[in-house]
């Protein structure tokens, strides 16, 4: 049997003209274009998996992929990755780095937490032209002040069903580990949203329901009443995908750390 490598690969992609990252027949994905270059170089590919599947539109600066190659192919691309990387992938997607990793890693399991940004522009004349494929145009005035405090009120781990659109035989219990607003040097506001998983959805209806409170549509009580619900919210309104960064995935820098972040990670969580 042929030696295995297995990678850490980080990649970046602007999401506007993907049908998001999961492989799908006659579709544009980021995971067909990455996995398209890896087995130019290293041949067929098995085992190819990713931090977190995002969805068409949405951006990323920080996912994270762990592939298996050929020992000896690594060996011999090692310190031309990158650079081979970038003649084969198109413009709006880029493998940032590469780094071999022990077997135990994985991606999607030994993350302890993933890392979204996003931002909205409620100037009155919209979005910079520069940043109108990353930033969402919101037509009232937000006090980003009250966003923030009312979403402190989220953090924690809460059955998030009221945020997310289920899927069956999917737990929506998750732990919220930071959820700010703040405006940055530009003057546009900004969320940065931090938990251990997301289920379907989840940021960009937390999201969208910080903005009713911002624009002062909602109060503070509306939004922490969501977590009661125990059913989908219907009138929390998920944003649009392409204010939406993956930003981070953190991982220990422990390698005896990931098997019981992923036995943790695999449990099935219950209230």
């Amino acid at each position: 049997m042929e030696d295995k490598t297995r990678l850490r690969l980080g990649v970046a992609y602007d999401g506007a003209d993907f049908s998001g990252w999961a492989l799908q027949p006659g579709r544009r994905t980021v995971a067909a274009e990455v996995m398209r270059a890896c087995e130019l170089l290293f041949g067929h590919i098995e085992d190819f998996t990713v931090a977190g599947r995002t969805d068409a539109g949405v951006h990323a600066t920080g996912q994270v992929v762990h592939v298996d190659v050929p020992a000896a192919k690594w060996e011999a691309l090692a310190e031309k990755l990158l650079w081979r990387m970038r003649g084969i992938l198109p413009p709006d997607v880029r493998v940032t780095s590469a780094e071999a990793v022990d077997s135990s890693f994985n991606a999607r399991f030994a993350a302890r937490w993933r890392r979204y940004t996003y931002r909205v522009a409620d100037a009155t004349w919209g979005v910079s032209p520069l940043r109108r494929a990353d930033t969402l145009a919101w037509p009232r005035r937000l006090d980003v002040e009250r966003m923030h405090a009312a979403c402190r009120r989220l953090i924690g781990e809460h059955d998030f069903v009221g945020f997310c659109k289920q899927r069956e035989g999917a737990t929506t219990i998750r732990e919220l580990l930071q959820y700010d607003w703040a405006r940055d040097g530009e003057g546009v506001a900004v969320a940065t949203v931090r938990a251990d998983a997301f289920c379907h959805s989840m940021v960009r209806s937390l999201v969208g329901a910080a903005l009713a409170v911002g624009d002062g549509r909602r109060d503070e009580e509306w939004l922490a009443s969501i977590l009661d619900l125990g059913e989908r919210a219907n009138d929390v309104h998920v944003v649009g995908p392409h204010g939406l960064t993956l930003a981070e995935v953190s991982y220990s820098d422990d390698p005896a750390d990931w098997r019981s972040r992923i036995d943790l990670t695999r449990r099935v969580r219950t209230r």
